[in-house]
């Protein structure tokens, strides 16, 4: 298979890159490293992403910013970090990605905890995780051609414990492994318009 991993180098990606790369064809793609560059805030990256690319077979999304922040404090620039990022990131690998999917092929986006267990500060993350879920089991009542869609939800991830502990007290860290196999279950399975949860 010829995958393309869009943040294929940070945490989790490149635990994914590593696994994927025994078998398939992996093609990283990020902001600032990778095989090739793309920022899913903007789509004319992606489209040239694309361009470079040419037809694959699976699209894994593990990228995507949003601000974290009190409520109070978000103003509506803030909140449309995400969206623009994240949330309509994903949307546009998927619109645009369509032309260039193999048969059969699929998409695998990712959000986290925090669309079902939010935490302080997470308002604008959680929102937009929320939105991908529903986005993503609507999606697969409509893409063609055999093509699957899915999203890997995880918890606090243990390669992301330090850095991360604070904000999530009494959460018990996922194994890296697991995420790793949340991944594979979407991109090599059959399921589409799940919302794979990790936690």
């Amino acid at each position: 298979m010829k995958v393309i991993i869009v943040g294929g180098n940070g945490t989790i990606g490149r635990r994914v890159r590593d696994h994927l790369q025994a078998n398939h064809e992996v093609i990283v793609a990020g902001r600032a490293s990778g095989d090739v560059r793309v920022d899913i805030a903007d789509s004319a990256t992606i489209s040239k992403m694309f361009g470079a690319t040419g037809r694959v077979d699976a699209v894994v999304c593990i990228a995507g910013d949003a601000k974290w922040d009190r409520l109070t404090n978000l103003s509506e620039d803030d909140f449309y970090i995400g969206i623009r990022s994240k949330l309509m990131g994903q949307v546009n690998l998927v619109r645009l990605g369509l032309e260039l999917l193999q048969e059969n092929g699929s998409f695998t986006l990712t959000t986290g905890i925090l669309a079902d267990d939010p935490v302080d500060m997470t308002t604008s993350a959680a929102m937009v995780n929320g939105a991908i879920h529903s986005f993503v089991r609507a999606a697969a009542l409509e893409l063609g051609n055999g093509a699957r869609i899915n999203a890997v939800s995880a918890g606090l991830v243990e390669d992301a414990r330090e850095k991360y502990e604070a904000y999530f007290p009494g959460h018990s860290p996922v194994s890296m492994d697991r995420v790793v196999q949340a991944y594979v279950k979407s991109i090599l399975g059959k399921i589409t318009g799940q919302v794979i949860r990790v936690y």
